[in-house]
């Protein structure tokens, strides 16, 4: 079988199943899905894959990528069947114990660099429930003199994110918590976090059936998390810390209020790309 036969077998197959399409997606292709597969499974590029058409696949080659096509034709996101995903422009190692990283997660990332824009100054940072460690490597990568911390309750997505940290050579100090625990008498200059938002009905859910649901779903309609992190940040802040929130797109108002409720100053919600509200928080000890 040539590359162009398993792009047409792997167009059809997907052209018959529904479960690898996302809902409200209209511009979902299986042809560009077959070939998104074979590029990250093979290494090729979309200009190999041209100029290499009539190439015959070897047995192996066929038997990795028929199976990978079963999997994508289940539903399983293509990053777990290559086992990357990119963040920031950085290449990510992800398993089923960490989260996809999204690019609505980089305005998380964008905020906290607007806010301390001195790439020479020195602060001390965490990252709560890093999972793949996406967000801590990308202020890292960004800010070589912060020092950052990277913690999750999870032992096999931190291990994960040491991996990615080693791998992209960008030193991080991580360790299992959760959320502050961990880090009894702490002070940070930023605090980032993207908790688990979703309440346990949320609509969403049935199309993220292969991501982990701790990292999904919180208590309190969606809040619980919210409400731990604010309630513990004051006493880990620096004068003038900021605490800084990833949230759905609903949930600018109720982030706001608990962030007040706490005592934070300043408190405020950005927007992603997309003009829906992402991120909010607040700064400590600041009128």
């Amino acid at each position: 079988m040539t590359i162009t036969d398993w792009l047409a077998a792997a167009e059809a197959a997907l052209a018959a199943s529904n479960a690898w399409r996302q809902p409200g997606l209209t511009d979902e292709s299986p042809r560009r899905e077959a070939q998104w597969l074979l590029r990250s499974l093979l290494g090729l590029t979309s200009a190999q894959i041209l100029s290499r058409s009539e190439q015959v696949l070897s047995g192996s080659q066929l038997t990795e990528l028929n199976a990978g096509l079963k999997r994508r034709c289940d539903g399983e996101p293509l990053a777990y069947i290559v086992g990357q995903a990119e963040f920031w422009s950085l290449p990510l190692r992800v398993t089923p114990a960490t989260l996809i990283p999204r690019a609505d997660t980089e305005t998380l990332v964008e905020v906290a660099l607007a806010l301390f824009p001195d790439r020479e100054r020195e602060l001390q940072v965490v990252d709560l429930g890093c999972g793949s460690g996406a967000i801590a490597l990308a202020l890292k990568h960004e800010r070589p003199h912060w020092q950052v911390t990277a913690v999750d309750a999870c032992a096999d997505a931190l291990g994960v994110a040491i991996d990615n940290a080693q791998q992209l050579k960008l030193p991080l100090r991580c360790l299992q918590s959760n959320w502050l625990s961990a880090l009894a008498n702490e002070r940070f200059d930023l605090i980032v976090s993207n908790p688990p938002y979703l309440a346990a009905d949320d609509m969403h859910l049935p199309t993220l059936s292969y991501e982990p649901r701790t990292a999904l779903v919180a208590d309190m309609n969606g809040l619980g998390d919210y409400r731990r992190i604010i309630s513990q940040a004051q006493a880990h802040l620096n004068e003038q810390g900021w605490l800084l929130l990833e949230h759905g797109a609903e949930q600018a108002d109720a982030v706001r209020s608990l962030c007040q409720q706490a005592g934070l100053s300043n408190v405020q919600s950005w927007s992603d790309l997309s003009g829906q509200w992402r991120v909010s928080g607040g700064q400590h000890g600041v009128i």
